[in-house]
């Protein structure tokens, strides 16, 4: 009786907190006065491969440098991600600190509020985006040029899978690791002392239009989830090998609303499909070999399937979406990063203007 009344309370919380997140949301949303016209321009279904090279945006092309930094955040310091989590399995353990990688581009004005990128898996592909920045924020050519943004490179808390903290920050389907990012990481960065030495005005915006996240495999169902739970903090979505199955913990208070995880944004509950249309950007990808392509639908496990279906969902709700499909490749794979991420960045941010 008193463990029955233990699992109501903790549901009830978690609802609460989604529902309190979700009319605040509605509330910033409604007074908002930022608009920008992106076009459709680059949006759409897009096959790529099998062949591939490095854009040349993507290398070092000699151009001024800005300044990168490093720094650990302890776990046990964190209130939200403390890494002793109920649905931890024992077996997989977890990081005492996590890394912080952030990368100021030269363009930056020290005092303007910039806009961010947020990666997940840090430091990921961020020797990419920065060479991205170095050349294309000084771009002559209007299309093909870059707003000045920092790159925030943030490292998982450990393992992977279902009982991992990984997973739980990742495949979790809630408004936490947006939350974690907007009111843990961002004050971090901002109060570093190394960082505020180099750049001691340094700000950061906070138009939802001006926050855009990355990630790959369950990295990039984090970037999803981020924008879908939280638009009014993050709208601009990148996810690569999206892990748009049924990866969250079997045990989460989310498995009463959301049974199959992140598989519910395409799933019979056609989670993307029946909400109403949210105020986000949003490009996907998934490689020909992705993770298990061959596996029936009642596996819930089909990488291929997820991404296509969320795609097609994605299309029919209306959304400005681009969706990449590459060829001969699999899993993640760092060759279509290098041909693909100088237009993925260009068209994520394609509209964004300072206010």
């Amino acid at each position: 009786m008193l463990l029955n009344y233990r699992l109501r309370s903790q549901y009830l919380c978690y609802f609460l907190t989604v529902a309190v997140a979700g009319f605040t949301s509605s509330l910033l949303l409604s007074a908002e006065k930022y608009t920008e016209d992106p076009g459709k321009k680059g949006n759409g279904n897009f096959v790529i491969g099998p062949k591939y090279q490095i854009a040349p945006d993507l290398t070092d092309l000699g151009n001024p440098k800005g300044k990168h930094f490093e720094f650990e955040m302890p776990l046990a310091d964190s209130k939200i991600f403390p890494g002793t989590d109920k649905t931890l399995d024992p077996k997989k353990p977890v990081r005492e600190t996590r890394k912080i990688f952030v990368y100021v581009p030269a363009e930056y004005k020290d005092g303007t509020k910039a806009p961010i990128l947020v990666t997940h898996d840090g430091p990921s592909r961020m020797d990419l985006v920065r060479n991205a920045l170095d050349n294309l924020t000084i771009s002559k050519d209007p299309a093909r040029r870059l707003p000045a943004f920092i790159v925030i490179g943030v490292q998982n808390g450990g393992n992977d899978g279902k009982g991992s903290e990984r997973g739980l920050e990742y495949d979790t389907m809630s408004d936490r690791y947006a939350r974690f990012i907007n009111d843990e990481v961002l004050p971090a960065v901002l109060n570093n002392k190394e960082i505020k030495a180099a750049y001691p005005h340094i700000a950061f915006t906070d138009n939802p239009w001006g926050r855009a996240t990355m990630g790959c495999s369950s990295g990039g169902a984090a970037a999803l989830t981020m924008g879908w739970f939280r638009p009014d903090l993050f709208r601009r979505l990148i996810t690569y090998s999206g892990t748009f199955v049924d990866q969250q913990d079997d045990d989460a208070p989310e498995e009463a609303k959301y049974p199959l995880g992140a598989w519910e944004y395409h799933s019979n509950m056609k989670l993307i499909e029946n909400s109403d249309k949210k105020p986000l950007r949003i490009f996907t990808h998934v490689a020909e070999n992705d993770l298990r392509a061959n596996d029936p639908e009642e596996t819930y496990h089909n990488w291929v399937m997820a991404n296509k279906r969320t795609a097609d969902a994605l299309k029919a709700k209306g959304y400005d979406y681009r969706y990449v499909f590459s060829k001969g490749t699999r899993h993640c794979d760092r060759k279509v990063f290098e041909q693909t991420l100088a237009d993925t960045l260009l068209w994520t941010w394609r509209g964004w203007h300072a206010e």
